[in-house]
């Protein structure tokens, strides 16, 4: 069994974590710092929750534990608020993106830990590509059992989620085609994307000690699924999610989840004889999911998922509608109705990656796409005038543009 147990908390508290990239203010390309010379100055409360990443050109941004999303915004604007200046003061900007335009991989820096280079050691090429940035979201359980039933019955919902915030459409200099790039990079990993179905505490920690026993992983933080249970934290750890454009996005996508974890890990809504279907079409759903992450990847928020209650094909968009409507009387009870509000009026108009292709479309220079990810202020706003339905047919290519 896991070596400690579950630290439950009694209600849906929220911890929050944005990966956030480094960008040279000349080049506008990422560039790798000691994380150390960030947090030099800043005041010791912030300074612990600055961290660094895998890659040296990654920061991230940690909340405390958080009573509601409203104190999320708040510990975030704070905490931004000095590590930009830390940042600005070294040449470098904050951007938000689940990738980089064009700063290639292979130009990286490891950041010195231990960890991290015992990792690179064991994963090499896979693990070194996986520039990427992303959302965890940590949502307070009662129990292992509690985080266990959240984890299996939040898996219908990821690519909703995936969707909603889609904000990694280039890759390396190129357009990829997909608003999601990130997530076909993550899924290289042997132990990432969507997770098994877990059914209790005991069978996720008999599965952690097979496989920490057979020597497959170090422990569960090896495993980078699309959400887990964190059994130190006390939390159900959703980290689908791209880094979005703003903090505005981000308060939205928290709300969703939080609601979404606080009404699962209670059991509401979901009669045993579901419960029991579910297990046994698990290779059905199983199927199901991973197609349909897939298209939320390709597409966004106009992907055609599988309703999660008629298995009728519905766009993604409309899936979205209706999730944040129905969990409207639950954001009310938690405090979040306002952010949940909002996150539904960024449903109904375009993905921070469409933001993206709509600047290179009309610009043609990705050094563009990287000044409107850098823009992407505590506000979370964005210049440029947005269509939902953009697609890459017409645009200039990004391998023979000015970068």
């Amino acid at each position: 069994m896991l070596a400690h147990g579950f630290q439950g908390s009694p209600s849906s508290t929220l911890g929050v974590e944005i990966e956030l990239q480094l960008i040279d203010a000349g080049t506008l390309g990422l560039r790798g710092v000691d994380v150390k010379s960030l947090t030099e100055g800043l005041p010791p409360a912030i300074a612990g929750s600055v961290r660094g990443e895998f890659h040296a050109c990654c920061v991230e941004v940690a909340t405390g534990i958080c009573r509601d999303v409203d104190e999320v915004r708040r510990d975030l604007k704070e905490k931004l608020r000095w590590v930009s200046g830390a940042a600005a003061a070294r040449g470098l900007m904050l951007a938000w993106g689940g990738t980089h335009p064009f700063s290639d991989w292979k130009d990286q820096a490891i950041t010195d830990d231990p960890r991290y280079r015992a990792l690179a050691e064991s994963y090499r090429e896979t693990l070194l590509r996986q520039l990427t940035f992303g959302l965890h979201v940590h949502v307070g359980v009662e129990s292992g059992d509690a985080a266990v039933r959240a984890c299996d019955r939040i898996r219908e919902y990821l690519p909703v989620l995936l969707a909603l915030s889609a904000n990694s459409p280039f890759w390396c200099g190129r357009a990829t085609g997909l608003q999601s790039h990130r997530m076909e990079i993550m899924g290289s990993l042997p132990a990432a994307g969507i997770p098994p179905y877990l059914g209790t505490w005991e069978a996720f920690g008999n599965l952690v000690d097979h496989l920490t026993g057979a020597g497959l992983i170090g422990s569960f933080k090896d495993l980078w699924w699309d959400v887990r249970p964190s059994p130190a934290h006390g939390t159900l750890e959703v980290r689908i999610c791209d880094v979005p454009l703003g903090l505005d996005a981000v308060l939205g996508l928290t709300a969703l989840i939080q609601c979404l974890v606080h009404t699962l890990a209670r059991g509401e809504g979901i009669p045993e004889a579901e419960v029991r279907r579910d297990r046994d079409v698990e290779h059905l759903t199983a199927a199901t999911l991973q197609q349909d992450r897939w298209l939320a990847a390709r597409h966004g928020l106009d992907a055609m998922l599988v309703h999660p209650r008629t298995a009728a094909r519905t766009r993604a968009r409309a899936l979205a509608r209706e999730l944040i409507e129905g969990f409207m009387p639950v954001a009310s009870e938690l405090g979040c109705s306002d952010h949940l509000d909002r996150l539904r009026a960024r449903a109904r108009g375009a993905t921070g990656a469409a933001a993206q292709l709509s600047t290179f479309g009309r610009t043609g220079s990705l050094r563009e796409v990287v000044r409107l990810t850098t823009r992407a202020d505590s506000s979370g706003h964005w210049h440029p005038s947005l269509s939902p339905m953009l697609t890459l047919r017409g645009m200039p290519d990004p391998m023979g543009s000015s970068l």
